[in-house]
C-alpha cells in the first residue's frame, strides 16, 4: 500500500508543536516517552474536529458523516496501534489535515449545484503489488485520460486551474511534503515511490470520509478493520465521485483513470454510482504478492508504530490477499452482466512488454491510442526502473507463510485466472 501522510511539512511541525514538545523535539524523537507524547497529541475524534474547526472557522464538515468510523479510528489508534511518539505525531498532523480539508470542500460544495458528469471511468484494481501502480501511470501518460496527481489530492482547494497547473504552488508545497518524508522514511520510498506530480489512489480520496484502507495500511488497528469491513461503502463513492467532479470542473471532457487494489471491498457500491465504470483487474503469483505486500506494510507500520514481527505480518497478509481475492471472484460470478466491463492484465505480461497490454487496453475500449499517447509512454517504460529489484524482500519462511498451504488457498483463484503460482526465487 502507500505512505499518505506525506503532507508531513515544516509548517505542518510548527504548527502543531508548542513550547515543551519543541524541546523534544530538539532532544530528538526518541527521548520523548510514551506518556508526554499521549498528552501532547492524543487522538480524540471530538478534539480533532474541533481543532479542524478552529483552524479553518468553519463548522460544517458535509456528508457523509463522520461518525461512528472517526471516533473509532482514533479509539484503535489509541488503544491497538501502539504508535511511537514520531507516529502519533504524523497521525493526528494527517487527520487533522483531513478534516480541515473536509470543512473547506464542503463549504466550496455548498455553493455550487451543477456538477459535470462522471462518463465511463477506468478503475485499476485487483491484487497490491501487481503493477497496478506502473499501469496508473502508463495509462495517464494519454493527454486524453485524467488520474488525480498527489499534489491535487493532497490541496484539493480551489479546484486545480488546468491552465496554471504546471506552476501552481501546491505542487511545491506537496513536494516539499514528500521530501520531508522521504527523509524520515527512506525505506517507505524504495518500495512505494511517489512524488507530487504522480498519479494518486483513490483510497487517498476516501481518507476523507475516514472509512479507507489508508489507515489499514500505515497501522494495526483491528477495531477500525472490522467496521471498516463492515460499512456501507456507497457514501464513500459518493464522495469520490463529488470530489471528481470538483477536480474535473474546469475540463470535464477526459475519461478519468483510477486506481486502487482495495476497491475489491467496494466493487457493489462502485457500479452503484459508477454505472458505467471499467474494471481493469490485475493478477501476480500470490507468493510473491505476499512477500512484496509484507516488506511494504513492515516498512509502513514500523514508520507509526512498533511494528510486531515478520511471522505475524507475513500471515496477516496471506490471510487479507486470499480473503480479498475470494471477494472478487464472488462479485464476478454474481453479475455475469458485468463480464464485459472487466480487463484482465497479467503482472508477467505488463512487466515482459507494457505497450502491447496497454494496446490491447485500448482495444477493449473500442478507443484508438493516440500516437502521442505511445510515444509518451514509451518514454516512461524507458525511464523506468520500479521493476528492479531494490532490496532483499522476506523469503515466506521467515513470514511464516507454508507454500503449500498458499498453494492450496489460492489454487481456484491461479487456476481461474492461468497465474503461475510458485515460490519467488530468494534474493
Amino acid at each position: 500500500m502507500r505512505p499518505h501522510n506525506s503532507r508531513f511539512s515544516p509548517q505542518d511541525v510548527m504548527h502543531e508543536i508548542t513550547e515543551p514538545s519543541r524541546f523534544a523535539l530538539r532532544a530528538g524523537w526518541s527521548g520523548l516517552g510514551d506518556a508526554v507524547s499521549r498528552r501532547l497529541w492524543f487522538l480524540k475524534g471530538e478534539s480533532l474536529c474541533a481543532a479542524a474547526r478552529r483552524r479553518t472557522g468553519l463548522v460544517d464538515f458535509g456528508d457523509p458523516p463522520l461518525e461512528p468510523a472517526l471516533s473509532t479510528l482514533a479509539d484503535s489508534l489509541e488503544q491497538e496501534a501502539d504508535l511511537h511518539p514520531l507516529g502519533r505525531f504524523l497521525i493526528r498532523t494527517h487527520l487533522q489535515d483531513l478534516l480541515a480539508t473536509r470543512l473547506r470542500l464542503a463549504a466550496q460544495w455548498s455553493s455550487v449545484h451543477d456538477c459535470p458528469p462522471i462518463e465511463r471511468p477506468l478503475f485499476i484494481t485487483g491484487m497490491p503489488r501487481s503493477g497496478s501502480t506502473f499501469l496508473h501511470e502508463l495509462l495517464a501518460e494519454d493527454p486524453g485520460n485524467r488520474a488525480p496527481r498527489v499534489w491535487e489530492v493532497m490541496f484539493p482547494c480551489p479546484a486545480p486551474n488546468p491552465g496554471g497547473s504546471h506552476d501552481d504552488p501546491r505542487i511545491r508545497r506537496a513536494a516539499a511534503g514528500l521530501w520531508w518524508f522521504r527523509r524520515l522514511a527512506p525505506e517507505a520510498d524504495a518500495v512505494f515511490p511517489m512524488r507530487a506530480r504522480t498519479p494518486h489512489e483513490c483510497v487517498a480520496i476516501h481518507s476523507y470520509t475516514m472509512l479507507s484502507d489508508e489507515f489499514l495500511s500505515t497501522c494495526r488497528i483491528p477495531s477500525y478493520e472490522r467496521l471498516l469491513r463492515s460499512a456501507d461503502l456507497r457514501p464513500v463513492y459518493a464522495w469520490q465521485k463529488r470530489f471528481l467532479q470538483h477536480l474535473q470542473q474546469p475540463s470535464p471532457h477526459r475519461r478519468w483513470v483510477l486506481k486502487s487494489p482495495d476497491h475489491v471491498y467496494g466493487l457493489e457500491a462502485l457500479f452503484a454510482l459508477f454505472p458505467d465504470a471499467r474494471i481493469i483487474q490485475t493478477h501476480r503469483n500470490p507468493l510473491e504478492v505476499i512477500e512484496s505486500s509484507s516488506r511494504l506494510t513492515e516498512v509502513l507500520w514500523g514508520l507509526y508504530a512498533r511494528s510486531g514481527n515478520r511471522e505475524e505480518i507475513g500471515l496477516r497478509e496471506a490471510r487479507v490477499l486470499s480473503e480479498s481475492m475470494d471477494r472478487f471472484l464472488l462479485f464476478r460470478d454474481r453479475h455475469p452482466e458485468l463480464q464485459e466491463r472487466f480487463i484482465d492484465v497479467k503482472y508477467s505480461e505488463l512487466v515482459a512488454d507494457p505497450l502491447s497490454v496497454v494496446r490491447r487496453i485500448y482495444q477493449r475500449l473500442e478507443t484508438p491510442l493516440p500516437e502521442l499517447a505511445a510515444q509518451r509512454m514509451s518514454s516512461l517504460v524507458a525511464k523506468r526502473s520500479r521493476y528492479r529489484r531494490r532490496r532483499r524482500r522476506p523469503a515466506l519462511a521467515e513470514l511464516g507463510v507454508e507454500p503449500r498451504v498458499e498453494a492450496h488457498r489460492f489454487q481456484h483463484y491461479c487456476s481461474r485466472f492461468d497465474i503461475a503460482l510458485r515460490e519467488a526465487e530468494p534474493g
